[in-house]
């Protein structure tokens, strides 16, 4: 069989029924883009906990206990976490505030309760190793220091956002502002690290743990962040780490956990690749309607063209020239769908992206190939039977159809 002949046939089939054929791939093309818009998706959400992942640093351990039976474990587990430095480069309490915070500077008024989340602030207590556990970087200014945790100094450092929100352009070094009625200096300003406002690092405002007594009314302490030297001290860290938790908390009077954000990225990895099988089943169902609805017009084709058919067998074309004939008309209805739909997914995904996570998030190359490869394939397992039954036709009973 001559192939180039056998797409001329095909091409001229195709723009003789441009209505039909166009409705024919619309569902090939709706189905493709959305395989390629919500896979790239789930890929954005990935890149976005990658990047959440990374600003956090290497061998950082976080810690969390708390006993019920006892006092003191926080104090406790400080000290222990001190003694462990031939493992670890520091350590910080992380507290947090419990109740609404209403920051002031000037005529600006921040409240965790009734501001927007793009500007809602976040107070955090440390001490001086905070910002090597948390991998923050000072942008200027200085740091918390021994001195500033050990005399209760009313200092802060805050973050970019932050920063921003409160001084706008006027550089808040030196500034006082307000933390409940409390005030406080601005000591220095971080670098921005959460650019996509995912947990709002940038939005902390960062003090002395000291501080915990007079902003929460307490001393006590349930969460710490380590870091340590290198990977394999970070399992040394977690190890010894355990141990103590496990034998200053007896079971059933209190709690503790310690990881690494890396446990926290794996199994954050393996919901998004469930999630990404997911919707990929969703947008395989498009595609399957879309194939029914190939199949459907090519079994139409079949029976508009019965006489042609009967013409070809009785001057002697072989069966598999016929079933050659149908399946490259019906791939060319999948591939040219294919196309479109591989652009309106790379549209879709680019749209998809800066709404959802502000990334210019593209297609991997191995999407888009793979798209297209399914859209062939759709066009030869949908095809197969409208043109093997083309291909079964008596030639007397084709050349009697009307």
């Amino acid at each position: 069989m001559n192939l180039t002949q056998a797409f001329k046939i095909a091409i001229k089939s195709i723009a003789a029924k441009k209505a039909r054929s166009a409705l024919t791939m619309l569902g090939v093309i709706i189905g493709l883009a959305a395989v390629i818009i919500l896979v790239s998706y789930a890929e954005g959400q990935n890149q976005q906990m990658r990047a959440y992942y990374e600003s956090l640093g290497n061998n950082v351990i976080n810690i969390q206990a708390s006993s019920w039976d006892s006092k003191g474990i926080s104090d406790k587990l400080y000290d222990y976490c001190l003694e462990l430095d031939e493992y670890m480069l520091g350590v910080t309490p992380v507290v947090q505030m419990y109740n609404q915070t209403v920051i002031k500077y000037g005529a600006k008024t921040l409240d965790n309760y009734n501001t927007s989340w793009e500007e809602s602030p976040q107070v955090v207590m440390g001490n001086q190793a905070f910002s090597l556990c948390n991998n923050f970087t000072l942008a200027k200014g200085r740091d918390i220091s021994y001195l500033d945790v050990e005399n209760y100094n009313q200092v802060c450092v805050l973050g970019s956002k932050m920063a921003q929100s409160l001084f706008n352009y006027v550089d808040p070094v030196g500034k006082s502002i307000t933390i409940n009625g409390v005030p406080f200096e601005v000591i220095g300003v971080y670098q921005e690290k959460d650019p996509n406002n995912m947990t709002g690092m940038d939005r902390y405002i960062v003090l002395p743990y000291t501080m915990n007594r007079v902003l929460n009314s307490s001393t006590q302490m349930d969460t710490f962040v380590g870091k340590a030297k290198d990977a394999s001290s970070t399992t040394k860290a977690i190890t010894m780490l355990k141990g103590f938790l496990q034998g200053a908390i007896p079971e059933g009077t209190g709690y503790y956990d310690v990881r690494t954000p890396n446990q926290w990225q794996e199994e954050g990895n393996e919901q998004i690749k469930m999630q990404q099988r997911f919707l990929g089943g969703i947008a395989a169902i498009s595609l399957a309607v879309g194939g029914i609805g190939i199949m459907n017009i090519m079994l139409v084709t079949v029976t508009e063209r019965t006489r042609e058919i009967g013409i070809r067998k009785a001057i002697g074309a072989e069966r598999k020239s016929i079933i050659a004939q149908f399946l490259i008309e019906a791939c060319m209805i999948c591939g040219i769908g294919g196309l479109f739909g591989i652009a309106v997914g790379y549209i879709g995904t680019l749209i998809v992206g800066k709404a959802s996570f502000n990334l210019i998030l593209l297609p991997s190359p191995g999407i888009t190939v793979g798209a297209f490869l399914i859209s062939v394939a759709l066009g030869i397992g949908f095809g197969l039977y409208p043109a093997i039954k083309a291909s079964g036709l008596q030639p007397v009973d084709a050349l009697r159809a009307e």
